[in-house]
């Protein structure tokens, strides 16, 4: 079949994709953005008067009747921070474990590969929430984890985990680590195992071969998973409200708190949002120009 038989339909044919990706996924973005310019109503709820009230309280605190000289705001700034942090700190955790992880899978007989995968796979087949709940009682102070290591003779006393930032990371390292294991095992699913044994004949160092000849193979499935544990973990909010307490609280609860009840200031969480969701563009811009720039320049090289 010739390929241009398709041409004069082909926008008709890309129809229901545009209409999907408009109905769930630009117009809710886009209701989030309008809304991050309306007025809180006192009982709930917005006003539909236009305002940058909702940036101004990120931004600047003045005072508890509005009348105060506006001075920086840094208990959203610090929220913000702190959730960067985490998610950076997770997503470390989940590239330490993960590579192994995935390099173990992807070098298994390939009969056996699928059962690997499926074993990486399976917990998360249950409902997030319930995954959260679980390594709660996990990890409590008389829960099964502290009492195994009590029993073992290992420690005296149970070890305080919930409520403290180990507890978020645990929580954001177990909902997210198949994110990372996944892309890797891909990339290096595909990778020449050749080019490996080459260097070997040429004497380099296990060590030499990870780092100038395996990782820069593999990176595209590197990069990817660093971008699906982050981004998530950035916008988290059920390790950090049900693992943490109020010293970790992170943007994803700041968002979530703004739309419960009729007490909650639907302008400013939508704002928050807006901010995160630019926040993160701008990083993946910035990814991407840097990509064209490095390709540009290894194709002039070339």
């Amino acid at each position: 079949m010739a390929s241009g038989t398709f041409t004069p339909v082909r926008k008709w044919l890309l129809l229901p994709t545009w209409v999907t990706i408009g109905f769930f996924l630009l117009l809710p973005i886009l209701l989030v953005v309008v809304y991050s310019f309306l007025t809180k109503e006192f009982r709930g709820g917005v006003d539909w008067t236009f305002s940058l009230d909702a940036y101004d309280q990120f931004m600047f605190d003045r005072g508890l009747f509005g009348d105060e000289a506006p001075s920086i705001e840094w208990t959203y700034i610090t929220i913000f921070f702190r959730s960067i942090v985490q998610a950076l700190i997770a997503t470390l955790f989940c590239l330490i474990i993960g590579f192994p992880t995935a390099y173990f899978i992807a070098t298994r007989p390939a009969s056996s590969r699928s059962i690997w995968v499926f074993l990486i796979t399976v917990p998360y087949w249950v409902n997030l929430l319930i995954r959260t709940v679980s390594m709660k009682f996990l990890i409590r102070d008389n829960g099964p984890m502290n009492q195994g290591l009590m029993a073992l003779g290992l420690i005296d006393t149970p070890i305080h985990l919930i409520n403290t930032n180990i507890a978020v990371q645990l929580g954001l390292f177990y909902s997210y680590l198949p994110f990372m294991v996944l892309p890797i095992y891909a990339s290096v699913e595909r990778y020449n195992f050749a080019l490996s044994e080459a260097a070997a004949d040429l004497y380099a160092s296990r060590w030499t071969i990870l780092r100038e000849v395996l990782i820069p193979s593999v990176k595209p499935g590197i990069i990817a998973g660093c971008i699906l544990v982050f981004v998530p973990s950035l916008g988290a909010f059920l390790a950090p409200d049900l693992l943490g307490g109020a010293k970790t609280f992170m943007i994803g609860s700041l968002i979530e708190e703004q739309f419960k009840g009729t007490a909650g200031n639907w302008p400013f969480g939508a704002a928050c949002a807006v901010i995160l969701l630019t926040l993160v563009l701008m990083a993946l811009t910035l990814y991407a120009r840097a990509q064209s720039k490095e390709r540009a320049q290894e194709q002039r090289a070339g």
